[in-house]
């Protein structure tokens, strides 16, 4: 069976462990593109720019292929505007965002023409001031926390008051005071980025609220170069347990923001297209029991995959077989538990290799009969996963496949063991401190 939009077929997965070997990250280009259509359909009736959220995952393929679809990029580090740029984009295109640029990556930015760097500090505006002095125009945003609290899990909520993010709102209108006096530098957008993995467009229609009021006060003290509002991310997607956010609600929450201030609505989403596009493939190796728990080993562990060691976070996990596998996983038929008393008859933990008893991928799953070679597919790894894997361990990071219509191609190759060691050595060149 072939692939379509929301599956992929198991028979092509196992073809693509043979070839690329386990573990082994895949990602399906139609299930992206059909995110993005998605979401363009819900936000059609304002005028809106879609910027790729980088940091979600950050493969050339990858960003080779939103670019094509028609995205911006939103960058977070010098890194990711190399990144980006190899890839193609315009830096015109891209938005540069995150609370802690180093000097060395403000002027990489202006030199390049990144089409809009946003501000999350008083240091921050005058770090860019020197970088830019006597140099062309630098468009400029102001990221501002909203003080909006979402439900979602504390490590990615970043629009609450006291978070590290953000320009607090009694604070805006005296920076954008001081930037409109700064040479060289021009006042185009005010944002937010109100956190992760959102399943209720509540906050966000408070953090519109909140902006448009802002947009109001800016216009009111002269300033006329506003060009954009900027909503950011964190659009929730169904992992299979909880909601997804819905589009029309969202939609409904910040089209008033783009109406009432006639600006275009800038957003950066990035799991909510790459999330559920993705999976990453391992191997069984092993099987035990102890003290009441079964316990199954795979070949891909917290090195591999963080969020369920990091955030507790829930990925459906399925025997890959000759069946389709779909990419937007079904409701759990079970809780998955975070401890490790005994399991209930029937469950299984799911765990790695590492030398961590926070390795695991899942706890208390049930999972049909896997026994040692058996290939599994954790879903909805498509963001977050590669791009925080480590070598932790000394283990080479995954493979990257991505898959379009039935063809399929490895984008990034296994790493080896020489990798691990690439730039080190045993002789330092010692100096005198």
């Amino acid at each position: 069976m072939g692939q379509s939009v929301l599956s992929l077929s198991g028979t092509l997965l196992a073809r693509i462990a043979a070839r690329a070997g386990t573990p082994v990250y895949v990602y399906s280009a139609d299930a992206i593109g059909a995110q993005h259509r998605a979401l363009r359909a819900a936000l059609a009736d304002i005028p809106h720019r879609i910027h790729y959220s980088v940091k979600a995952n950050s493969s050339l393929a990858i960003l080779d292929l939103v670019r094509g679809l028609g995205m911006g990029g939103d960058i977070v580090s010098g890194g990711e505007l190399a990144r980006a740029l190899r890839a193609g984009f315009p830096a015109s295109d891209l938005v540069f965002s995150g609370v802690g640029k180093r000097a060395d990556e403000l002027s990489a930015a202006v030199a390049a023409g990144v089409g809009l760097i946003n501000l999350e500090s008083d240091g921050e505006l005058e770090a860019l001031a020197s970088v830019a002095r006597g140099g062309t125009r630098v468009n400029v945003g102001i990221r501002v926390n909203p003080d909006v609290t979402t439900e979602t899990h504390p490590y990615t909520q970043t629009g609450k008051s006291g978070m590290k993010f953000g320009v607090p709102l009694d604070q805006v209108v005296p920076l954008a005071r001081r930037l409109g006096r700064t040479p060289g530098l021009e006042l185009c957008s005010l944002g937010m980025h109100i956190g992760s993995q959102i399943s209720d467009a509540a906050p966000y229609r408070c953090g519109a609220e909140k902006l448009e009021a802002l947009v109001e006060t800016v216009r009111g003290q002269g300033v006329t170069t506003l060009t954009s509002v900027d909503v950011g991310g964190g659009l929730a997607i169904d992992y299979g347990r909880g909601p997804a956010l819905d589009l029309a609600l969202f939609a409904d929450a910040v089209a008033p923001l783009a109406r009432a201030t006639g600006l275009m609505v800038l957003m950066e989403p990035g799991r909510f297209l790459v999330g559920n596009a993705g999976v990453l493939l391992t191997r069984v190796l092993y099987h035990k029991r102890s003290g009441g728990r079964e316990i199954v080993v795979a070949d891909a562990g917290m090195n591999d995959l963080m969020r369920p060691s990091l955030y507790q976070a829930y990925h459906e996990i399925t025997v890959v077989n000759s069946a389709p596998i779909s990419l937007h996983p079904p409701p759990p038929t079970s809780t998955t538990s975070t401890t490790r008393g005994s399991a209930p008859e029937g469950l299984v933990d799911v765990v790695g290799p590492n030398c961590e008893s926070g390795d695991f991928l899942a706890l208390g799953r049930p999972l049909p009969a896997a026994p040692p070679g058996t290939l599994l597919a954790v879903l909805g790894a498509g963001a977050y996963g590669f791009g925080m894997s480590s070598h932790y361990n000394s283990r080479p990071r995954a493979a990257e496949v991505l898959v379009a219509g039935e063809r399929f191609g490895i984008i990034r190759e296994r790493e080896t063991t020489a990798d691990l060691m690439r730039g080190e050595t045993t002789a330092p060149v010692w100096e005198t401190a």
